[in-house]
């Protein structure tokens, strides 16, 4: 199914899902606001776990802001499902509470999505980490299930995401909350709409992705990468059966468990596997030498992200 007519100036809802990041916020709400758009932008903030600022309520014809609270399920999968679900525009898009969206991304995108049929649309992005400037844009036409089934297509960031929301909502569905820790629910999402339309890629960037270090570091990340990618593997069969992504996945899933420090014997089993699939898959190696302990999960990530990579 292709997209529906969409004018040049469709009115746009937008959802930030957001927690206690209130400054880096306030940045992310200016870029959006600052967006050389037509038509009218609508900023949702979707407050989780923290309380509201009814002080960003603004209201204007063409760039309002509302805030609300998570009404589902505590956590990202939840707080953008409750966006979504509040919106009504023609088409709706996300964007992260820290990142910085530049003046024509949503003129650029909804020409793109025009322009091409589609159901969505996602675009390039450049990595801010520290004094590192990465960019990354998917090096396809369109994001097909076969294209996400071997690779997570990093530069389909969710920040890029702009959707028909009837779409979406129809043939798509919300945002996973079955996820363990709400682990990889834009890349599910993706892989879904991919499934059931045409999802165009704008070979530019469009949106600043600040990485912090040191700000993701914390022992529940190893437990949700591993849970959550099982839990991705189980759902979608187009992963396992590429072996390519079989092997990234399940090099993934080693990595976690190396990273939890009591999980050696499996990480090793999981290593294995990812090596049965593709002898040249690295995060297999690396989890075999964390536990060796040769190697450090944070030394590892800290090199990866100042590539504008992560694991």
């Amino acid at each position: 199914m292709h997209g529906t007519s969409i004018s040049a100036n469709s009115t746009i809802d937008v959802i930030i899902a957001t927690r206690d990041r209130h400054e880096l916020l306030l940045r992310t709400i200016d870029s959006i606001l600052g967006q050389e758009y037509s038509g009218t932008v609508r900023i949702t903030v979707v407050y989780d776990r923290s309380p509201e600022r009814p002080d960003l309520v603004r209201t204007s014809d063409t760039r309002p802001i509302r805030v609300m609270s998570n009404q589902r399920t505590p956590g990202l999968p939840g707080s953008r499902n409750t966006g979504l679900l509040a919106a009504t525009a023609p088409l709706i898009a996300f964007c992260d509470d820290d990142d910085l969206w530049r003046k024509d991304k949503l003129q650029r995108q909804v020409q793109s999505l025009r322009e091409q049929n589609a159901t969505g649309c996602v675009s390039g992005i450049e990595v801010h980490f520290g004094d590192s400037r990465i960019t990354r844009i998917p090096e396809v036409a369109y994001v097909t299930e076969d294209d996400l089934a071997g690779s997570r297509l990093t530069g389909a960031h969710p920040s890029t995401f702009l959707f028909q929301r009837e779409h979406l909502l129809s043939e798509v569905g919300l945002v996973d909350e079955e996820l363990p820790y709400g682990y990889g629910e834009d890349y599910d999402l993706l892989l879904r709409a991919a499934q059931r339309g045409r999802i165009a890629v704008l070979s530019e960037v469009t949106v600043d992705v600040l990485w912090h270090p040191g700000g993701s570091y914390f022992s529940q990340r190893w437990q949700a990468m591993a849970d959550g990618v099982g839990y991705l593997m189980d759902k979608h069969p187009s992963i396992r059966a590429n072996r390519r992504g079989a092997a990234w996945m399940e090099g993934q899933r080693a990595f976690a468990l190396a990273a939890l420090g009591n999980q050696h014997t499996a990480a090793r089993q999981m290593a294995a596997t990812s090596l049965s699939h593709s002898l040249l898959e690295p995060r297999a190696y690396l989890a075999l030498a964390m536990t060796l302990n040769l190697i450090k999960p944070g030394t590892i990530l800290r090199a990866l992200n100042a590539r504008g990579r992560g694991i």
